[in-house]
């Protein structure tokens, strides 16, 4: 089960701090978001020694990971208005950046920002 939260509303240029919580054994975890009339995207991954992110969040989001927590969180600075969406903590047994290959998604946190 995960147990995302952090979402808010902010203005533009803004940061925000997203946290996930998992029970159970996790193997990688990461962020994913669904913004409206969108479908959903991958945002960022860990799998505790490499990192990815999505090009449009590349240099102002972070991924760090707390395995003795077994917590990710998402560092989100310079947010811009297309930035809002639904964000999803997912986690897998394997790195994917597609969605489908997801094997257990959070309820998700609501992020908007404002110009």
């Amino acid at each position: 089960q995960l147990q995302a939260s952090g979402g808010g509303l902010v203005q533009a240029g803004d940061s925000l701090r997203l946290s996930c919580a998992a029970s159970g054994r996790i193997w990688y975890m990461g962020w994913f978001r669904q913004a409206p009339g969108k479908e959903r995207e991958f945002v960022s991954w860990s799998t505790g020694s490499t990192y990815y992110y999505a090009n449009s969040v590349k240099g102002r989001f972070t991924i760090s990971r707390d395995t003795a927590k077994n917590m990710v969180y998402l560092q989100m600075n310079s947010l811009k208005v297309e930035d809002s969406a639904v964000y999803f903590c997912a986690a897998a047994t394997a790195a994917t950046t597609n969605p489908d290959r997801i094997d257990y998604w959070g309820q998700g946190t609501l992020v908007t920002v404002s110009s």
